[in-house]
């Protein structure tokens, strides 16, 4: 039987893991440029979070279309219990943050501490659950994991 396939690819390739690391990343940096705007009270650390958070939002949003199309695009990913809670986590870290941003854009600075910063750390936390759920349908599933050898070695 063939590993359960990524619908979403390019020329083999599964798109969502391509895209993941953005947000990942943007968010983990939120977290530390809140950290550095409380140690330091320097605007421009908030100023980067705001951005961080933004693009984050963004390229999740990418990585959610193409998670979602993967998801819905193979009967055998849609039985997996972890793909799921991969999917739920990753929507509760991003709608925790899509507030972050927005009380954040409209109340400007006085929103980072504590609730900007708290909030920050809590998704830091469901990305590390969310990041291991997606690894374990990789590693123990295969999902999007190529059947075929590459023989040009």
């Amino acid at each position: 039987m063939t590993n359960p396939r990524s619908t979403a690819q390019i020329a083999g390739h599964p798109i969502h893991p391509m895209l993941i690391p953005f947000p990942v990343a943007c968010f983990v940096l939120a977290f530390v440029s809140d950290i550095a705007f409380w140690r330091t009270s320097n605007d421009f650390w908030a100023s980067a979070s705001l951005w961080l958070l933004g693009i984050g939002l963004i390229m999740a949003a990418l990585a959610a279309v193409v998670g979602v199309i993967d998801l819905m695009g193979d009967d055998r990913i849609r039985n997996l219990n972890d793909a799921w809670l991969h999917a739920g986590g990753n929507v509760i870290a991003v709608v925790i943050e899509l507030y972050n941003w927005y009380s954040r854009y409209t109340g400007g600075t006085s929103a980072i501490i504590p609730t900007g910063l708290a909030l920050s750390f809590v998704v830091v936390l469901i990305l590390l659950f969310t990041g291991w759920k997606g690894w374990e349908m990789v590693y123990r599933e295969h999902v999007g994991v190529s059947d075929v050898a590459d023989l040009r070695r």
